[in-house]
């Protein structure tokens, strides 16, 4: 059965309590929601989990499933009850969207829907193909298109609304694309364009998908996605592009405050640490204004709200070495982990950010956020190989490979065999790479 029993989950809560100052911000009620559900990109900011499997190879030990997912997507699969939902795009430009449902126990196709993507464009590796995340409730499934599509639909697959962004706000064009996935809460789904021209971020209702709001975007080249963050009380929408950070209030899209006191910074997700609190992560990667200095950028902020009403924003530390690659830092164990583009993971302090250790993983660079239990730190390499790290020593417990060879296997539209993303799913891990989905069983 996909969904752990609340007893064993209050269980492992109560035991994990004292272990790691991360949950001091949330309910029970709220971790239960983080075990039944995969619900987002980086499933809010949750990302500490009760058990994950320990081995699996390329040869299908503990392999429960794995499906072959039509066309190409770098977007993270989302679960609700017994089914996974994941997005693509096929077409020589991209000309269809796909969203499809699949049961959980043994990865049949339950339905899929396939959209007219109103921005064409060349499929290529070099410009983003399905890469924003949908976003599910115990509702509906609501996902998102760089091409310029929103939709919502019920769990058996019926469409409940469609925005064409394209016909409301005007033309889509973004350096690379948009990877921008999309954030939620109970009322409303948030959908961030960081166009070229005139970027907005957007509010839509979830349940008639009427716009709520619509406001001024970043205005910076940026490829991560927005963040919900509690500050003294009130919900910020956190959104990091180069050289710039942006706090949004959800409730009608004013800009709170604006940080520019950090640089690149175009990929990694802000992470939620406490109230008020967020871990960023900045990149050495191609393409940056200040290569080599990416550092002093990886770290944790704070916002603080002022007697007049404002915000103040700083870092209350910086990394002294530390880089991250495409993969957010993580919390764990009361400490901060991050891996680089050469697949050196780095464990700091999460109170001071002292460098504590500074070792060399099997997983080499991540793309996917990472994951953790209380005593395990996991590490998806891009290339399919992943690093179990002991929280305690940081040392390297197991490297499980979950494909081949790279090129064996390399998907039709080009850019090779690339792990994106990896969730939870009730007792059973699923990697999203560009082309497949695996079920890695217990």
């Amino acid at each position: 059965m996909m969904i752990s029993s609340k007893k064993r989950i209050s269980w492992f809560f109560k035991a994990l309590l004292p272990c790691s100052g991360f949950f001091a911000g949330l309910s029970f009620a709220e971790f239960v929601v983080a075990e039944e559900t995969w619900n987002g990109f980086q499933n809010g900011g949750r990302l500490i989990v009760s058990s994950l499997p320990k081995t699996w190879n390329a040869q299908g030990q503990n392999v429960a499933w794995k499906i072959s997912v039509e066309g190409y997507g770098q977007s993270t699969p989302v679960v609700a009850g017994d089914q996974v939902f994941v997005t693509s795009t096929s077409g020589k430009n991209k000309e269809i969207c796909h969203v499809a449902a699949y049961a959980l126990v043994d990865g049949t196709k339950r339905w899929q829907r396939d959209l007219k993507n109103p921005t064409p464009e060349e499929n290529n590796s070099y410009v983003s193909r399905a890469a924003p995340s949908p976003v599910v409730d115990g509702q509906s499934l609501v996902v998102s298109f760089e091409g310029g599509l929103v939709a919502s639909y019920a769990f058996d697959g019926k469409l409940l609304w469609e925005k064409n962004l394209v016909d409301l706000y005007g033309p889509i064009k973004a350096r690379h694309g948009l990877a921008a996935s999309l954030e939620h809460d109970d009322s409303n789904v948030y959908v961030w364009v960081e166009r070229e021209q005139d970027p907005y971020v957007l509010a839509l209702s979830k349940t008639t998908g009427q716009m709520v709001w619509k406001s001024q975007g970043v205005g910076s080249s940026g490829w991560s996605s927005p963040r919900r963050l509690s500050v003294a009380g009130k919900t910020h929408l956190v959104c990091s592009a180069s050289g710039k950070i942006v706090g949004y209030d959800v409730s009608n899209g004013e800009k709170l405050w604006e940080f520019t006191d950090v640089s690149n910074n175009t990929t990694c997700t802000p992470v939620p640490v406490s109230d008020g609190r967020f871990l960023l992560g900045a990149s050495d990667g191609r393409g940056e204004q200040s290569a080599g200095k990416a550092a002093a950028s990886n770290g944790l902020i704070e916002v603080k709200p002022t007697a007049d009403g404002k915000f103040t924003v700083d870092y209350v530390w910086r990394a002294e070495k530390a880089t991250s690659s495409f993969g957010s830092p993580i919390v764990a164990a009361d400490k901060v982990w991050i891996v680089n583009r050469t697949g050196v993971l780095y464990q700091l302090e999460l109170a001071t950010g002292k460098q504590l250790s500074a070792e060399r993983v099997s997983a080499g660079s991540v793309w996917a956020t990472p994951l953790a239990t209380a005593e395990n730190l996991y590490l998806f390499g891009q290339k399919g190989t992943t690093s179990i790290i002991d929280l305690s020593n940081a040392s390297e417990l197991a490297t499980c490979t979950t494909w081949d060879d790279a090129a064996s296997e390399t998907p039709a539209a080009g850019g090779g065999a690339v792990l994106y993303a990896a969730v939870r799913a009730g007792d059973m891990l699923l990697i999203r790479r560009g082309d497949v989905l695996y079920a890695i069983g217990q």
